[in-house]
């Protein structure tokens, strides 16, 4: 279908933006450089200038960061065992997804940053690289790469879709480009029939979308996972463990809050602090100190220390293995209002969780979880030191709402099947 007039004026208006914004983007690169020096490197890439030549012409998959990522993996190893003779070709957004891309496959994949959504940026990009399919991960809608694929008639895949109500209304504002963009997709493989629903009122068929599930939930555990965890726990002494894992700054304060109130009955309580943002090691490491805490991290220490109080797990792609060795795991981005972040990890090891009100990205796998009791959901900050101290407590209580959750997950894989079923229509 091609753009009508509007469309096509928007679509220009919306280029000239995005142009003009370039200053912009230049001075965004430049600022998170002084907190993560990854961002000062490869600026090329992001405005689809390159020098190694491209292996062409290949299958194209794009996840944003580190979370897409570890979920696309299997669907990676999936493709590669499938068509083993066909280049893979990953473009991701942050420096933490492109380490995390790295560690997992290194040579194995091509790996380049998406570009700027420019029309010169994304003509180039996709000239060099000739992708055959492009398979995109979860909520990414660029009005301009999507109408080129749409162009050159490119299979666009929206694979493991999802998206919030309040996604959702932030691209309805600009309803008339998010329409382009949602002409050139193939198919939307979506999470949940509510997911599917939303990308249906942005513009997509009936016939364009269909619910797959979850892939997250075909990720496997590394099968040495608990017996590295056992093994740890008995280096750190019998104690209690719990572990924040991807906080935000405005919950920072929370974590140390609730840490005091746990120590005052449990003196010999460990907590495991995962920051979500790499930025925010170094300030984590310092609030930490100021409470006159003995603290190690993993860069320096690789373990804590039987008296540690405190370990910062200031690597990537790590959370798995220290998911492992806690007794309960508060899942950040819940208590501020980013939308909560991956509960299926904690989950799939049987260890319960904790989260804030705020898990809007995550409804449909919370909601799961809340009812096999796997997660306790809370209103107020004030509450987390009694949830964590209740799994403390009651050890019986804690493994049986890990296990649970832990179930339900078996239960709903599958994902990965059908995603690959639905990929290989395109690939013949």
């Amino acid at each position: 279908m091609r753009p009508t007039f509007l469309q096509r004026i928007s679509l220009a208006v919306y280029s000239l933006v995005m142009y003009a914004l370039t200053p912009l983007t230049l001075f965004h690169l430049v600022s998170r450089g002084f907190n993560q020096r990854e961002y000062f490197k490869r600026w090329s890439e992001r405005f689809a200038m390159y020098r190694a030549p491209a292996k062409v012409p290949c299958l194209w998959l794009h996840a944003v960061s580190v979370g897409e990522v570890n979920a696309i993996t299997p669907l990676l190893q999936s493709l590669h065992a499938h068509y083993p003779e066909t280049p893979l070709l990953i473009t991701t957004t942050t420096p933490t997804g492109s380490a995390r891309v790295k560690a997992l496959f290194g040579e194995q994949v091509q790996h380049v940053y998406l570009p700027y959504d420019t029309p010169g940026a994304v003509n180039y990009f996709l000239n060099y690289f000739q992708p055959r399919i492009a398979i995109i991960m979860e909520t990414e809608i660029w009005p301009n790469l999507f109408a080129e694929i749409g162009k050159r008639h490119i299979p666009l895949l929206i694979v493991n879709a999802r998206l919030s109500e309040r996604s959702m209304r932030g691209y309805r504002v600009i309803a008339c480009l998010i329409n382009v963009a949602m002409q050139a997709v193939t198919q939307v493989a979506a999470q949940s029939l509510a997911d599917l629903k939303r990308y249906q009122k942005l513009g997509i068929r009936r016939e364009q979308g269909q619910v797959t599930g979850n892939l997250k939930f075909d990720v496997k555990l590394p099968t040495h996972t608990s017996e590295q965890a056992q093994q740890w726990r008995a280096e750190w002494g019998v104690r209690p463990v719990w572990i924040a894992a991807s906080t935000h700054p405005d919950e920072e304060a929370i974590v140390i809050a609730a840490h005091k109130r746990i120590r005052e009955q449990y003196p010999d309580a460990l907590l495991l602090w995962a920051p979500r943002h790499p930025e925010r090691f170094e300030s984590v490491m310092e609030l930490v100190n100021e409470q006159q805490w003995r603290v190690t991290d993993r860069l320096a220490h690789q373990q804590p220390a039987r008296d540690s109080d405190v370990f910062i797990i200031n690597t990537l792609g790590e959370l798995l293995a220290f998911y492992a060795c806690a007794d309960v795991a508060f899942v950040g981005g819940s208590f501020q209002a980013i939308g909560g972040h991956n509960l299926l990890e904690p989950a799939s090891l049987a260890i319960p969780s904790v989260v804030g009100p705020h898990t809007f990205n995550f409804v449909d796998i919370t909601q799961l979880l809340l009812e096999v009791g796997a997660v306790r959901q809370l209103e107020s900050p004030e509450e987390l030191p009694e949830a964590i101290l209740r799994f403390i407590h009651d050890k019986k209580l804690a493994r049986q709402c890990g296990e649970a959750g832990r179930k339900r997950i078996e239960r709903e894989r599958g994902a990965l099947d059908r995603t690959l079923k639905l990929i290989e229509q395109y690939l013949k």
